[in-house]
């Protein structure tokens, strides 16, 4: 007769991994080298995420200054046209997410409707 295995051992995340292996907490890797390598992904994520910010808070800007310089001017305050544009090549380029993606950047940089 084989030991019985206690309850939930094999359904844990790390059960896969080798006996004794300790998961390291802030990867959740159970290798070492594992945990490294995410680590530096991790890092490029990071940097990307900044990348993302800066552009997000310059796109907020500009747009917000074409709105200032087409209502200056005696236009209106947005070109729903152009909106529709910008929906449609996010969701074209990230599918059903991208429309939300450029909802938030248009409202950055107009303001809400």
């Amino acid at each position: 007769m084989g030991a019985a295995a206690s309850p939930g051992a094999a359904t844990s995340p790390g059960a896969a991994a080798s006996p004794g292996a300790a998961l390291d907490q802030s990867t959740g890797a159970a290798k070492p080298l594992a945990a490294d390598e995410i680590r530096g992904m991790r890092e490029r994520i990071d940097e990307i995420d900044q990348a993302i910010i800066d552009l997000w808070q310059e796109r907020s800007r500009l747009s917000q200054e074409v709105g200032k310089t087409r209502m200056a001017s005696g236009g209106t305050r947005l070109v729903l046209a152009r909106e529709r544009e910008i929906v449609e090549r996010f969701r074209t380029a990230l599918g059903p997410d991208g429309t939300q993606v450029a909802l938030l950047l248009l409202r950055s940089g107009r303001g809400p409707l």
